[in-house]
C-alpha cells in the first residue's frame, strides 16, 4: 500500500508543479508532512543533502524520501514517479510548442505560471530559512541564531559577488559548521 500511495503523491507533484525542484519542494514538504513521513528538521537536512549530491533537488528530494519509506524500491519508485509527468508532457508539449510559442494565449498562460513559480521558490526558501535561523528553546520558546544566519549571508555574498562555485561554499560551510557547531 505504501508503494502505490508514494506513487501516486510523487506523481501527482511531478505532474502539477511547474518551476523545477525548488518550486516543488513546499509541495514535497506538505506532503510528506501530511503522512508523518519526514519531520520539518529531518526534511531540510534531506534537502542540504540534495542541493549537494548530482542532479535535481526535486528528483533527489523523492528518492530520498522513496528511500526512507520503502528502501531502494521505494526509492526507485519515487523517483519514476515524479519524472515520469515530465517525460510525458515535454514529448507532447514539444510536438506542438513550436507550432504555437508565439501565440497571444500562450504567452498570456506562461506570463500567468511565472510569477506563480517565483512565489513558490521563496515559500521554499522561506521555509528553509526558517528552519535554518530559528531553534527550538528547552523553555518551549525559538531563539534566533545569528551564527547561521551569518554563513548564509556570507555564504549568499561569496557566490553572487565573489562569483565563488555553490559547491565550493557549501564544503566550506560544512567545514566551518564543524567547528561552529
Amino acid at each position: 500500500m505504501i508503494y502505490l500511495q508514494m506513487f501516486w503523491i510523487f506523481f501527482r507533484l511531478g505532474l502539477f508543479t511547474v518551476g523545477g525542484g525548488y518550486a516543488m519542494l513546499p509541495l514535497i514538504q506538505a506532503e510528506i508532512s501530511r503522512y508523518g513521513w519526514i519531520t520539518g528538521e529531518e526534511f531540510v537536512d534531506m534537502i542540504a543533502i540534495a542541493e549537494m549530491t548530482p542532479g535535481a533537488i526535486g528528483v533527489n528530494t523523492a528518492t530520498f524520501v522513496g528511500f526512507r519509506q520503502g528502501g531502494l524500491f521505494g526509492s526507485v519508485l519515487a523517483t519514476a514517479a515524479l519524472t515520469l509527468p515530465s517525460l510525458i508532457v515535454v514529448v507532447l508539449v514539444s510536438k506542438v510548442l513550436d507550432r504555437f510559442q508565439d501565440h497571444p494565449t500562450v504567452e498570456a498562460i506562461l506570463s500567468g505560471i511565472r510569477p506563480v513559480v517565483a512565489g513558490l521558490i521563496a515559500s521554499a526558501a522561506l521555509f528553509i530559512a526558517q528552519a535554518a535561523f530559528i531553534n527550538p528553546a528547552p523553555s518551549g520558546s525559538v531563539v534566533f541564531n545569528p551564527t547561521a544566519f551569518a554563513l548564509a549571508l556570507v555564504s549568499g555574498v561569496a557566490v553572487v559577488k565573489f562569483k565563488l562555485h555553490p559547491i565550493t561554499v557549501m564544503l566550506g560551510a560544512g567545514v566551518l559548521g564543524l567547528f561552529i557547531f
